[in-house]
């Protein structure tokens, strides 16, 4: 039997059909969006209207893409219960970060879009090159989306990847193209909760197949790995690092610190989100309020790929061999050959929808994002400025269709890695650690400079880059996912040291102009948010909110490190 074989989903006629009207309801949210988009605001950044519940929905939703489902449930047959770093550690303090401490200064600047942040506080420079930087990123990681969801399409349909791919696309185009960002977070709210109706079932009905928790535990300390997938700690299996305590420090400081902060705090594709908000509570609150199905859903995405390590053949196949494939199969199959596994028809449709979502939500993200700050940044401010706002609203459009069809390449280059984390994480240590780390410094050192911030930018890029080929031509023997978290470390340190040293010997801004740009500037009633009206009330406090899923993360941390 081949591999496309083994991967058939066989859905019944139900299944389709559910398929189908979700494929319609998507469809219906953009028409319906379409109607308030009016200018190049309201397509790019949903006019700033939107309430906190909706844009803290859609910041996760946006999140639960091909990283969260193939890629962690991809994880968690290969490494086990280590894989909750990414959540509890990876995730929620930065999380939190970004909304008491650094929301204020990107919704109080005004700024569209991080690149346009980066100009008011350094120079054009800065800015233009890392929009050239995000817009290659937004298309990468696009791609990552819309393989997985050609291999969904492919086991459903048994289409082949070369098909389902651009047919995959050509849906998220439909939605995003006629409401823009609207309909993309009204679509990524609704796509939260047909994930879940994905990810609860599989859970319960896969636990149901082994003998509960109880048995899951027994058959994985009896399995390959004897037992170490049971704990996060010092997380070796994921790091590949056979020293404990350095194991621990490429997990506190690399994933936890560097590609964590790096990615939530800096990255578009989830800001954008909250810079949709009606005001600067909600955009304070959109983070935080998603950090919480953050913290809780890593329960039902790590679960299941432990439970297909056990009970899918084919994945415990990989698994007992030790390397990434056989025949065919690896462990970014492992979701939907437990869905064939353990879910009736019916159910199976639902799931399907489920899939579907999460690989919409996040392409979707990926693309609304890079046409905002190709538009703004790149062609508004640097190609063609001066034009009606009417023309970069087709600009916008325009540049929708283009960012899906590049995407259908970067598709195919995703396509050629066994483990799709290892991959996004990949890209995340070029992308993302030396942004955080020329960003974090600009914020709270005044004196760094323009030009610093582009050359550390480069340098830290360039360093992530230097780390990951001396690890795939195995001049350095570690594991892709130990490979990501050095090179985010020595792009993160690299950043920091040439923009320090960069800014010691040019001039920086007056400081006049980086009031509302840099902490000891900012005066602290500029930093802080409305508290009467739709922002009263301590249930909607950032740091409340923010105390109360910290303490959450670390009483799971307790429960199940």
């Amino acid at each position: 039997m081949t591999a496309q074989e083994v991967l058939r989903l066989n859905p019944n006629l139900v299944d389709y059909l559910l398929v189908a009207f979700y494929f319609v309801l998507v469809l219906g949210i953009g028409f319906a969006a379409r109607r308030s988009v009016s200018s190049s605001l309201d397509f790019l950044l949903s006019g700033r209207s939107m309430p906190a519940w909706i844009t803290g929905l859609a910041f996760i939703s946006a999140n639960l893409g091909a990283i969260e489902l193939i890629g962690m449930v991809a994880n968690g047959a290969q490494f086990g219960i280590p894989t909750v770093h990414y959540y509890w550690l990876g995730a929620i303090p930065a999380m939190v970060f970004l909304g008491i401490v650094m929301m204020p200064f990107y919704y109080g600047s005004k700024a569209r879009s991080v690149p346009e942040f980066l100009l008011k506080r350094f120079n054009k420079t800065t800015q233009r090159v890392q929009a050239v930087i995000f817009a290659v990123a937004s298309i990468l990681i696009a791609g990552v989306n819309l393989f997985s969801l050609g291999l969904v399409l492919e086991a459903l349909l048994g289409w082949s990847l070369y098909l389902a791919i651009p047919v995959a696309a050509v849906v998220v185009l439909g939605y995003i193209s006629l409401g823009g960002l609207s309909a993309a977070i009204y679509t990524e709210v609704l796509q939260f909760f047909v994930i879940l109706a994905l990810l609860i079932p599989l859970t319960v009905a896969g636990l149901n197949r082994v003998g509960g928790w109880d048995g899951l535990t027994r058959a994985v300390t009896e399995g390959p790995s004897a037992g170490a997938d049971l704990n996060a700690w010092p997380g070796t299996p994921l790091t590949e690092i056979a020293n404990p305590f350095l194991s621990v420090l490429g997990i506190v400081f690399g994933l936890g610190f560097v590609l964590s902060f790096g990615y939530w705090t800096t990255n578009f594709a989830e800001v954008q989100r909250a810079l949709s908000a009606k005001s600067m509570s909600a955009a304070r609150r959109t983070p935080i309020i998603g950090a919480f199905p953050k913290a809780l859903v890593v329960l039902v995405i790590v679960t299941p790929g432990m439970i297909a390590g056990i009970l899918v053949p084919q994945i415990a196949a990989v698994k007992a061999g030790g390397g990434d494939a056989v025949e065919g199969i690896t462990y970014n199959n492992a979701l939907s050959l437990l869905m064939k596994e353990v879910l009736p028809n019916g159910i199976l449709g639902v799931a399907i929808a489920g899939l579907l979502a999460a690989f919409m939500a996040g392409m979707a993200a990926n693309i609304s994002s890079f046409n905002t700050v190709f538009t703004y940044d790149i062609w508004q401010d640097w190609v063609r400025p001066g034009r009606a706002d009417r023309y970069y609203l087709g600009v916008g459009r325009l540049v929708t269709i283009i960012g899906c069809v590049l995407a259908i390449g970067t598709a195919f280059i995703a396509s050629g890695s066994a483990n799709l984390m290892d991959y996004i994480q990949s890209l995340f240590s070029f992308f993302n650690a030396p942004l955080f780390a020329i960003f974090i410094l600009g914020l709270f050192w005044k004196r760094m400079t323009g030009p610093s911030a582009w050359i550390g930018l480069l340098s830290g890029t360039t360093a992530a880059v230097l780390v990951d080929i001396l690890v795939r031509t195995e001049v350095w023997t570690m594991s892709s996912q130990a490979g990501s978290f050095v090179g985010a470390i020595a792009a993160f340190v690299v950043g920091v040291g040439v923009s320090a040293g960069v800014s010691m010997v040019t001039t920086p801004k007056p400081d006049a102009e980086l009031v509302g740009l840099t902490w000891s500037l900012t005066p602290k009633e500029a930093r802080t948010h409305s508290t009467d009206g739709d922002d009263a009330g301590w249930y909607r406090s950032p740091n409340v909110l923010g105390a109360l899923v910290l303490a959450l993360t670390v009483v799971l941390y307790v429960v199940f490190g």
